[in-house]
């Protein structure tokens, strides 16, 4: 039996790098993961290997709509939220004076507000 036995965690940012790695370990420890991202192909594809104990779904967490959708699929595919591992964030490779202010504001709308409202549709969830 693994750590997260009968748990079910959503993970945003798991297409790729550590939101991934983050699904497998949470598998392998026994959970059921829901796996959220923009980037569709990668997150099917690394929904498809981890099996019938994960999901995923498109998901873009500067959207409350998103959100919404995001924790009534989980809900309705396993039952149940216990965890969210809030992974999604963005990075602008450019100096200060090179930056927009529109770069930064997606910087801001995803690793900031993301989290908040990530935060705000996933706690009363976990309540029930």
């Amino acid at each position: 039996m693994g750590r997260l036995e009968g748990k079910v965690v959503l993970i945003t940012g798991a297409a790729r790098g550590q939101g991934e790695a983050e699904a497998r370990l949470f598998v392998e420890e026994g959970a059921q993961v829901v796996l959220g991202d923009v980037l569709d192909t990668e997150g099917e594809g690394v929904a498809k290997s981890l099996g019938e104990d994960a999901i995923y779904l498109h998901h873009d967490v500067r959207d409350e709509q998103s959100w919404e959708h995001f924790v009534d699929a989980a809900r309705r595919s396993f039952g149940r939220i216990d965890g969210l591992v809030n992974n999604a964030g963005i990075i602008v490779f450019a100096p200060l004076l090179e930056t927009t202010l529109e770069q930064y504001m997606d910087v801001v709308r995803v690793n900031q507000a993301g989290c908040f409202l990530g935060m705000k549709a996933v706690v009363p969830a976990m309540r029930d």
